[in-house]
């Protein structure tokens, strides 16, 4: 048995917010303009980005709540009503609540009855997991169609009260900022099923590489300053030693991040050893990179290593939309099934580099239609 994503949706909270406008949302730290924002903007390219938060610090939406539209937006788009989903599969990377599971919250969002929940929690792969775990179930025989949904809120980790609790007056350090300019919110939905519709992607396998056990973390929440301190937030008397020490800002090991491509390239290198793929006549290609800054760097390694995919090929909307972490890829899936005339037979490869701890997922479809 097959598993088919038979519709998409995707969800932004707010109007579109360009690079000047983002510190009149999150806030001067200090009273003071950063002098990182625009170096970090000019590598990343990103022009605008949505945030669920409005200029006074209030959040406007929630993290099921965004998910909810997606959700709603891709049944839309089918034959299926809510009450007929039997598989809810979630991911997020930091929740509304530290419990319960993502997809619990969801369920009662949609106030969906009787149906089989699944959460995955990691940062950007998370939601690929999601779509195997739905995409297995289906192939199993245990249930007809699943809807995988990830939402992320990121900017209520940067206000800038967060960084003035923790730095004390002094100046935060580049690896607690950085993910500052890089992150937004957004939500994306799948409606995955075990019979094609009219148009639909069929799912021929889900992969994943991860590399925790040869490198440290790279993208984390929870710990000190370089995570040189053995104490995670929970380990403090308090919470609010725990923020004072800088362990509930998120932050990201910038060295690293090169490091982060080279595994994700060497992941698509040992399935197309493997033929999963071939390069050469693959049709389209869905990367998941966070950054402008990578792009050329992925398009030489794929190249160096004689397995390069035409830039004709490569879809992106980074720069319009954001980095909304783990609903990326979902919300660029969509935008792009509904922006191109796909025939069937045509490939497409989604891949999502993950700089938690070094986890990359692979995903490939095949366009058909309905018999």
């Amino acid at each position: 048995m097959n598993a088919y994503i038979t519709a998409t949706g995707a969800h932004l909270p707010g109007p579109p917010i360009n690079n000047d406008e983002i510190e009149n949302v999150l806030g001067l730290v200090d009273g003071k303009p950063s002098r990182l924002k625009k170096r970090i903007l000019k590598a990343n390219g990103i022009k605008t980005r949505h945030y669920a938060l409005n200029g006074g610090h209030e959040t406007t939406d929630s993290v099921p709540g965004m998910g909810a539209k997606a959700a709603h937006q891709a049944l839309s788009a089918s034959h299926v009503d809510t009450h007929d989903i039997r598989m809810l599969s979630c991911a997020t990377t930091q929740g509304d609540f530290v419990a319960p599971g993502f997809a619990s919250l969801m369920q009662a969002e949609l106030g969906i009855p009787r149906v089989e929940i699944h959460t995955t929690h990691g940062i950007c792969s998370s939601s690929l997991m999601a779509v195997k775990a739905a995409a297995n179930t289906i192939r199993l025989g245990e249930q007809p169609n699943a809807l995988v949904v990830a939402s992320e809120l990121a900017s209520r980790l940067f206000k800038h009260t967060r960084y003035e609790a923790a730095g004390g007056g002094k100046v935060i350090d580049f690896n607690a900022e950085f993910l500052r300019w890089m992150l937004s919110d957004g939500a994306g939905a799948l409606l995955v099923e075990s019979t094609p519709s009219k148009r639909s992607a069929r799912i021929d396998w889900i992969r994943s590489f991860s590399h925790a056990d040869a490198y440290p973390l790279c993208m984390s929440i929870g710990g000190t300053r370089d995570n040189d301190d053995a104490r995670t937030w929970q380990d403090f008397p308090t919470y609010a030693e725990a923020e004072a020490a800088g362990a509930l800002l998120i932050r990201q090991d910038v060295k690293l991040l090169d490091d982060v491509v080279k595994m994700g390239i060497d992941g698509a290198l040992r399935l197309i050893d493997e033929g999963a793929f071939n390069p050469a006549t693959l049709d389209h290609m869905l990367c998941h990179y966070s950054s402008h800054h990578f792009r050329s760097k992925i398009f030489e390694m794929l190249d160096v290593a004689g397995a390069s995919i035409a830039e004709h090929k490569w879809y992106t909307n980074l720069y319009e939309r954001g980095n909304t972490g783990c609903a990326s890829i979902f919300i660029m899936l969509d935008e792009f099934l509904r922006t191109h005339d796909l025939e069937p037979g045509e490939t497409i490869l989604c891949m999502v580099p993950e700089s938690g701890r070094f986890n990359t997922a692979y995903m490939h479809l095949t366009m058909v239609e309905n018999p």
